[in-house]
């Protein structure tokens, strides 16, 4: 059983990409759902398809290379479950230089850095991811 679903589910997508794999396996659920969406919105993967039956769920995601790079280098995640933390919307800065993403948790649903600040919102900060 994973204590940290949203932690495993980013490292598995970094650990995949790093050795070449074309897409990974991961169990269903609503927030990676909406996680792989972002990520596909943003460029980091090709796309995501839930699969299986009722009871057995899962969520099968194709990583994205340029050439032979992958297009996920690195992850860290910034909100964990002994520690919560939250950003006020001037508290939200980019990510190596605009190379990458942070992912929130808003009132408005999970958003990426540039749309929280457009949008003046902020929230519980998930991850960050390059």
């Amino acid at each position: 059983m994973v204590s940290d679903p949203i932690a495993d589910f980013i490292t598995r997508l970094k650990n995949a990409s790093m050795v070449g794999k074309s897409s990974i396996v991961v169990p269903h659920s609503k927030m990676k759902q909406a996680i792989a969406d972002i990520l596909m919105r943003e460029g980091f993967i090709l796309g995501s398809e839930k699969k299986g039956k009722k009871t057995q769920k899962y969520l099968e995601v194709t990583l994205k290379y340029v050439g032979t790079n992958p297009e996920v280098r690195g992850v860290k995640r910034i909100s964990k479950l002994g520690k919560r933390t939250y950003f006020g919307v001037r508290d939200i800065h980019g990510v190596k230089n605009g190379q990458g993403i942070l992912v929130l948790s808003t009132p408005a649903g999970l958003k990426t850095d540039k749309e929280a600040r457009k949008e003046r919102l902020g929230g519980e900060a998930l991850f960050s991811i390059w």
